[in-house]
């Protein structure tokens, strides 16, 4: 069954096309998310879908009586209300019916307006709706009723207007970005909701393993065009890599055919017969098709990183509470080479603010951050850029320099360097403030790795950005050699970044865990031993055990595992580092980067060598 049906329409903003004869349909059980670059126009197809804006041209048809839900990146919510008011403000009955039953209860000496509010909880069988909107409230963590809208956070907000929606159970629901602004736990459920849910999506969303798990179409908008898959993410990938093949077969295919054409074009007499003309109009249209190029520009993101010293970060006996919500207790860190840290943990323990003690943008209420003398940070905010009314975005990167220096001592223009962050000459006289939210994040990110840290703190970086960026910036911090703090709820982009979790437990308690975010959700979620033992580690480690023989700490034994598997990685590096030197095509600067790389390598091996003898010295000494 046809719910909607998008028919060739087109969108524009003056001279920038953003999309043009576009068609699909969403039909009934459908979970299709949207594919798009940042500033190709998600967001402005989703408005004409749900009506928010107009096509240029074309038309957006749905059918007779579906109820169509929008849930938008910025929930549009009355903010002198209260939680309460503004889910009684919904179209449903059901609810509406409760509210009165409620009001009732409010004025016992009405009797006659309790019962007609009784009899119609009854009618409408409303008693289980009722249970089951406050359990999802309680689920929500929205379970203040009287709590004015205004004094909610992005992420209440967020989860009050999805809790709003799911309440009013739209036959199509239309998302952007929904995962945003919602911490670890919230995606998860809703992941599980969707997944088990006979509902009808349609999203813009970056959050791949949610793509992964909820959806079983993807419609990806690429260079102006449409194409379908339908399958999850893992499917659409494989589908995307054959035919980007099948396209680049056969284009060769077209040049070879053209380069035969062309030899017989010009062997042409000035007199045509109306077969030649036929091969002629044929001629030109092989030459459009072996001069096709696909637009792969990629980010290029690159850093001349200083040196960091022996000391990084030390922190001592910190302490942080605001009233009294503890944030921070008694926390010692030091901060070693190389460490790839990911924070979790719920929404409002505190995340964000021991980033902005750890970078001296808050002050703690006791103990003190010691900087080294060669640190040099990189914070990326969730705040995002500072855009000032009527600058341009060549202005924004001109104000680090005219010339950005790079690597082995080059540099490059502040012009080439947004070249490489996919923003063309065009582009870069744009004001930033008419950019797409994934644009600005785009340009922001570049704002904060041309001032070469060899510490990045990255508070929420997934946010707006697409999925081609994303994975771009992930293989820049795969490589990245300065120590690395991420905050994010994208748990695919933590997966494949980080190595070792501070999971913020709330009232100053903060879990140290040696393992990414999956090694984490194993834990928590293995059964418990049949015996308990009574030791404090025991109680701290509730669902594992140490090894029978094994004197190492649960810590010590995930760190004694991960260091074999990365010392294995290590020794495959090195050998294939050595084989490019063996080739003999290495001169100049290749050879001396070459050399650093590899001697990068033979070090790290022998650091993570000497750790492992030290646990495996301790292992056997149990």
């Amino acid at each position: 069954m046809n719910y909607l049906s998008v028919e060739n329409i087109a969108r524009s903003y003056g001279e920038r096309v953003l999309f043009t004869d576009i068609s699909f349909g969403i039909n009934k059980d459908q979970k299709i998310a949207f594919i798009a670059k940042n500033g190709t126009g998600k967001t402005s197809l989703l408005n004409i879908i749900t009506g928010k804006e107009e096509p240029d041209s074309g038309q957006v048809v749905s059918r007779n009586g579906i109820h169509i839900a929008f849930l938008p990146q910025e929930p549009d919510l009355d903010p002198e209300i209260t939680v309460e008011e503004t889910i009684f403000a919904s179209d449903n009955k059901t609810l509406k019916v409760i509210h009165r039953y409620e009001q009732a209860l409010l004025q016992p000496e009405d009797q006659e307006a309790y019962q007609q509010a009784f009899e119609q909880m009854e009618a409408h069988n409303a008693w289980d709706f009722e249970t089951q909107y406050k359990q999802m409230l309680f689920l929500f963590k929205l379970d203040q009723m009287d709590q004015k809208v205004a004094s909610l956070s992005g992420g209440q907000k967020k989860r009050l207007a999805l809790a709003s929606i799911l309440l009013n159970t739209p036959d199509l629901l239309i998302m952007d970005e929904p995962t945003n602004h919602l911490d670890l736990e919230m995606i998860e459920w809703l992941e599980a909701y969707f997944a088990r849910e006979n509902i009808t999506l349609f999203m813009v969303t970056h959050d791949r393993y949610f793509l992964e798990r909820v959806c079983n179409e993807i419609i990806e908008l690429e260079n102006g065009k449409l194409y379908q898959y339908k399958g999850n993410y893992s499917y659409y990938l494989e589908k995307k890599e054959a035919r980007m093949q099948a396209e680049k077969a056969s284009v060769e295919k077209a040049k070879n055919l053209f380069t035969k054409e062309l030899d017989w074009m010009r062997r042409q007499p000035k007199a045509r017969t109306t077969k030649s003309k036929s091969r002629i109009d044929d001629f030109y249209k092989i030459k459009e098709k072996a001069h096709q190029r696909r637009k792969e520009h990629k980010v290029q993101l690159e850093i001349n990183m200083e040196r960091l010293g022996s000391k990084i970060i030390e922190l001592h006996n910190l302490g942080k509470r605001f009233g009294d919500k503890v944030i921070l207790d008694k926390f010692d860190y030091t901060f070693k080479k190389g460490e790839r840290i990911g924070i979790i943990g719920k929404n409002g323990t505190g995340k964000t603010s021991f980033l902005n003690i750890l970078t001296g943008a808050m002050k703690p209420d006791s103990g003190k951050v010691v900087h080294g003398e060669t640190l040099k940070l990189g914070y990326y905010t969730q705040s995002g850029i500072q855009i000032k009314p009527g600058q341009k975005v060549i202005e924004v990167i001109r104000e680090f320099g005219d010339y950005i220096p790079l690597t082995k001592g080059r540099q490059i223009s502040a012009a080439q360097l947004l070249e490489r962050f996919l923003f063309d000459r065009k582009k870069q006289y744009d004001y930033v403030e008419k950019l797409s939210g994934g644009e600005q994040k785009r340009l922001y990110l570049c704002t904060v790795l041309i001032q070469n840290p060899n510490f990045l703190i990255l508070d929420e970086p997934t946010n707006d950005l697409d999925i081609v960026t994303l994975n771009v910036l992930e293989s820049f911090l795969l490589d990245y050699p300065g120590c690395l703090i991420v905050v994010s709820h994208d748990r695919y982009f933590m997966d494949k970044i980080v190595d070792h979790l501070f999971v913020f437990k709330g009232e100053g308690v903060i879990e140290d865990f040696p393992g990414n975010y999956t090694d984490y959700r194993a834990y928590e979620s293995s059964p418990a031993p049949a015996e308990e033992e009574p030791s404090e580690e025991t109680a701290q480690k509730k669902n594992w055990k140490k090894d029978a023989n094994s004197s190492l700490s649960y810590n010590e034994q995930k760190e004694y595992k991960r260091l074999e598997r990365e010392i294995k990685k290590l020794e495959r590096e090195k050998k294939e580092a050595e084989a490019r030197f063996a080739t003999g095509e290495l001169e100049g600067d290749e050879i001396d980067k070459q050399s650093i790389l590899l001697q990068g390598i033979i070090d790290e091996i022998d650091s993570k060598t000497e750790r492992w003898f030290e646990l495996s010295m301790k292992m056997e000494g149990a």
